[in-house]
């Protein structure tokens, strides 16, 4: 069974956080509503959240602001804007900052619903690409500063005989350093190796510094 879309609606109007609610209600997605910015940023609830759908123009904080918090607490959360006082200057701005988004209120429910969904989708996805990152991150952690040198030519392509000639050691020594990198890693085989250095920017010996 998929899990709900859970969706932070925040409009400085109750009415429009009341209809926004009912409206995600009904196509089974959870709503949490929120009267402003700061209040929703200080709310532990917001870590559940899949997307966050604001208005542009409220007190406090207004919707750009807000993007440049938001990008920094919860990186890997969509924001759509839902705004009745928009410009193109602002929609630029804010699409520039990666919103999903930049709608007026007028807009259809079937195309507002579609909008959500298709940001929910993002902010997971983002979500499972920086856990598997940070995983890379802790795995490479722990290879030595030696095992660093070989994962990065491996990555590049050069052979055991090759590796041992640039780094002064004997190939059966890095025989061993690789055996160690491809377990600590957990990589399957150097193709997955390769993706792995992309990932974490390894810079490889035929990259430029």
């Amino acid at each position: 069974m998929p899990i709900p879309i859970k969706v932070a609606i925040i409009d400085d109007e109750e009415s429009a956080r009341k209809s926004l609610a009912r409206l995600m209600k009904s196509a089974g997605i959870e709503a949490a509503t929120f009267a402003s910015a700061p209040e929703f940023l200080a709310d532990p609830i917001r870590e559940s959240m899949d997307c966050v759908l604001t208005d542009l123009r409220m007190p406090d904080l207004d919707g750009l602001k807000f993007q440049e918090q938001l990008s920094q607490v919860l990186p890997a959360v969509s924001i759509v804007f839902l705004t009745g006082q928009g410009s193109i200057s602002s929609s630029v701005r804010a699409m520039k900052a990666g919103a999903v988004d930049f709608l007026e209120k007028t807009i259809g429910e079937d195309a507002l619903m579609a909008t959500i969904k298709d940001a929910a989708a993002r902010s997971r996805r983002a979500r499972v690409e920086r856990a598997e990152l940070e995983e890379l991150l802790n795995r490479f952690a722990h290879l030595t500063a030696r095992e660093r040198q070989v994962f990065a030519l491996v990555a590049g392509g050069l052979l055991n005989k090759q590796i041992g000639f640039d780094l002064g050691v004997a190939e059966r020594t890095i025989k061993v350093h690789r055996r160690r990198v491809m377990d600590k890693m957990q990589a399957t085989s150097v193709a997955e190796l390769v993706r792995m250095a992309d990932r974490l920017g390894v810079r490889t010996k035929d990259q430029p510094p």
